[in-house]
């Protein structure tokens, strides 16, 4: 039989969770990680020594004590507020305490806002581990000394203020007290830890500024994977497509016409070389790597995509006007791809029917036309008309702020992609 949960368990919960007995391995690194913070402390508790030896000798001793602490607090948040020690500090938290914090941005400028956080996060880690090692130091070696002292027979000593131990029975109480002294040494650093874990985020954690570096760079990221994406689908999806028809025809002329299959095979070898080059390329941009691949093809490589096209006994009739060299080079590396995956498309969608490809360059413009028949339909169905590759090809012509247009051909022939794309002002 299941109980009944509390309706306060959820608010008591929250509150009691630091006063847990925390495991051994929490207790050790929150150990370290507050012995860490006093051993910082102590370099600008020197230095505010020497600002309080140089203060006048009649001061008296709560005045001379206020300097110390004010002199050390501004030395901390100072030494606190550098790129380098924030890095360290996330660093350290991390690994300690546990705490999920994101590393500093590098390409966003820190602010004073964001220094003082640091500082202040820096001074408190001081004055929290300061603490955490008084309070564990002294309950750890109180429960040593009691119970070594009523085994040695009893005698009288100092904790705080003078204290008798008894030996024999009478002495017994030091066992319960040393246990219960580990105890609080246990929960001081679960408490430690709590307070810091929470005042973490807010003091380490990103600023706006930094948000908004960690998003651009992120959206850039996105990007440019979505972009490597593209180039892939464009790429491997042509290749594939057109490998797989010149394998059906290598087939089915290896018989008949021999010197045909052999054509049909080398267009397949040549096609798969250049899609490993593709992905060796797009690989090791992932990785961050530098390859040594051919650089993208442009329209100038229009022949080769052709001719690759017609190894699949596809007839294709390509007109080139003007000339593809004048094409700026980023315009000149999206038409290619548009042209491929309007091939790639026609030769999915239209069988072996003829492909019509007009290329038109002037000064001002550039026109794509591919035009094919599609058996049995006058239109593809809605899945393909909105697949990845006529996604790709709207996105590259509104990078290039240009015009397509895609559907049935006016004259009823088949489907026609049209694409206008502006260079340059004409003279």
């Amino acid at each position: 039989m299941r109980l009944p949960i509390h309706p306060l368990r959820p608010l008591i919960r929250p509150l009691i969770r630091p006063f847990r007995p925390p495991t051994s391995g929490d207790t050790l690194r929150t150990w370290l990680h507050g012995l860490l913070g006093a051993a910082v402390g102590l370099l600008p508790l020197a230095a505010a020594s020497l600002v309080v030896a140089t203060a006048p000798r009649d001061w008296p001793a709560p005045a001379r004590t206020a300097v110390l602490l004010t002199a050390w607090a501004a030395l901390t948040v100072a030494a606190g507020c550098s790129r380098r020690a924030r890095s360290a500090s996330v660093r350290v938290a991390n690994r300690l305490l546990g705490t999920d914090l994101p590393a500093p941005v590098a390409a966003a400028r820190p602010r004073g806002a964001d220094r003082l956080r640091t500082g202040t996060w820096l001074l408190l880690h001081t004055v929290a581990g300061g603490a955490l090692t008084a309070v564990t130091a002294f309950a750890s070696a109180t429960a040593v000394a009691l119970p070594a002292v009523w085994l040695n027979g009893g005698d009288r000593v100092t904790i705080l203020r003078p204290l008798d131990v008894p030996g024999g029975a009478a002495g017994l109480w030091t066992l319960p007290v040393a246990a219960a002294l580990l105890v609080l040494a246990g929960h001081a650093c679960a408490a430690v830890a709590a307070l810091l874990r929470r005042a973490a985020p807010a003091l380490l954690g990103h600023g706006p500024a930094e948000r908004l570096a960690a998003l651009e760079s992120q959206m850039r990221r996105m990007a440019q994977r979505n972009r490597l994406a593209q180039e892939l689908h464009d790429s491997i999806g042509h290749t594939l497509t057109a490998s797989t028809i010149q394998a059906a025809v290598a087939r089915s002329l290896m018989d008949t016409d021999p010197a045909a299959a052999r054509r049909a095979l080398t267009g397949l070898e040549e096609a798969s070389r250049a899609a490993m080059d593709d992905l060796d390329h797009a690989l090791g941009i992932l990785r961050e790597e530098h390859t040594a691949t051919a650089p993208p093809l442009t329209l100038a490589d229009l022949h080769t995509l052709v001719d690759r096209v017609r190894h699949t006994r596809t007839d294709v009739r390509a007109d080139i006007t003007g000339d593809p060299a004048g094409v700026p080079a980023t315009v000149s590396r999206e038409a290619y791809r548009i042209v491929q995956e309007g091939l790639t498309n026609a030769l999915k969608h239209g069988g072996r029917s003829p492909v019509r490809l007009r290329v038109t360059v002037t000064p001002a413009l550039l026109e794509l036309e591919i035009a094919n028949p599609v058996p049995g339909r006058a239109r593809p169905p809605r899945a393909e008309r909105r697949g990845r590759g006529l996604t790709g090809i709207l996105e590259r012509v509104e990078l290039l702020n240009g015009e397509a247009a895609t559907g049935p051909a006016p004259d009823g022939t088949g489907w026609l992609l049209a694409v206008r794309v502006p260079l340059r002002q004409a003279p």
